[in-house]
């Protein structure tokens, strides 16, 4: 039977090495055909008690933290977990891809030497956001390239197009851009060339301008638009629902609403980013999630998911609906 395996890097997080853990154990329940490769310290690993058999150890006792610069990181002469990981990642192919909660930055750096698709062009990050209509949204980029030409809002567009298509089975994905007017002419410079570039590139499904209030609608499968704007999309939609749920609770306690408690299940269900994965890099030859730093066990889980779903070539709807 062919090997699958997922490699964790399990440091780098901001709730430890034993929360990232814990998710590779949920992952090793979820997943029976699965085997994981852990990169970190090993007597950490080997006390865990995880199966016999099912894992191995890829040993690394340092991490890249928030205050270094990834790219001397990547010359330490100590092994790094982030980079120990990508590096096995190229190197193996029955790996379906990475998962790490460690610095962006290194993340970055790293598949870029060891996993860049074409080396014409960086990688890009992209985020699943929930919809009102009940599906997903693909927003793309959502932090890792600021400043971007129009050429490369472009790129992202396929990037994510490609990406519906294998994980939803959507056969022309819906593409948007982020701006501030549904017209054509509105958006800023960038913007409104990226605006003329997608609506002739006939390989892409444009539907043209998407205007901030409308990102969880369900107008598009993809929204395309540079990383600065993307991240505030991505922090400002979860804040919101954070904002809205804390609030219904608020009320439920303060008025007495027996449907408040059902109300709020619902809602964390639907809306509950944190759960649904990881940033997922697009552009690499093999997948690589990359968890919030404040990620629970379950997020580990279910980034996981993506990834043996795309090798079962399932739709993740077949595990989330």
């Amino acid at each position: 039977m062919e090997n699958r395996e997922i490699i964790i890097d399990l440091l780098g997080s901001d709730l430890g090495p034993g929360e990232m853990l814990e998710g590779a154990r949920m992952v090793l329940e979820s997943f029976p055909g699965i085997s994981l490769a852990l990169a970190g310290p090993r007597a950490l690993i080997e006390a865990a008690g995880l199966p016999e058999g099912r894992y191995r150890i890829l040993e690394a006792d340092s991490t890249v933290t928030n205050l270094d610069n990834p790219v001397e990181a990547f010359y330490r002469k100590e092994p790094v977990s982030v980079f120990i990981a990508l590096e096995e990642a190229s190197r193996c192919d029955g790996v379906l891809g990475v998962i790490s909660a460690g610095n962006t930055g290194a993340l970055f750096a790293g598949a870029i030497r060891y996993l860049l698709e074409d080396r014409t062009a960086r990688p890009c990050m992209a985020a699943i956001l929930p919809t009102t209509e009940g599906g997903f949204t693909c927003l793309v980029d959502t932090g890792a390239s600021i400043d971007c030409g129009p050429a490369q809002l472009v790129e992202f567009a396929h990037r994510g197009s490609d990406f519906m298509r294998r994980l939803y089975k959507i056969d022309s994905p819906r593409v948007g851009l982020l701006s501030n007017g549904a017209e054509p002419t509105k958006g800023n410079k960038l913007v409104k060339e990226a605006h003329a570039l997608l609506a002739k590139d006939e390989g892409i499904n444009f539907i043209g301008n998407i205007e901030g209030n409308k990102t969880l609608s369900g107008l598009c499968d993809v929204l395309v638009c540079e990383g600065f704007a993307g991240n505030q999309v991505l922090k400002n939609s979860e804040g919101m629902a954070v904002n809205l749920i804390t609030e219904i609770v608020k009320y439920g306690k303060t008025h007495g609403v027996p449907a408040a408690k059902e109300i709020v299940g619902y809602l964390m269900s639907r809306f509950d980013f944190a759960s649904l994965g990881a940033g997922i890099m697009l552009g690499t030859r093999k997948l690589v999630l990359k968890n919030r730093g404040s990620c629970r066990r379950d997020a580990v889980r279910n980034a996981a998911r993506i990834l043996v779903n795309l090798a079962d070539n399932k739709s993740l709807y077949e595990s989330v609906n």
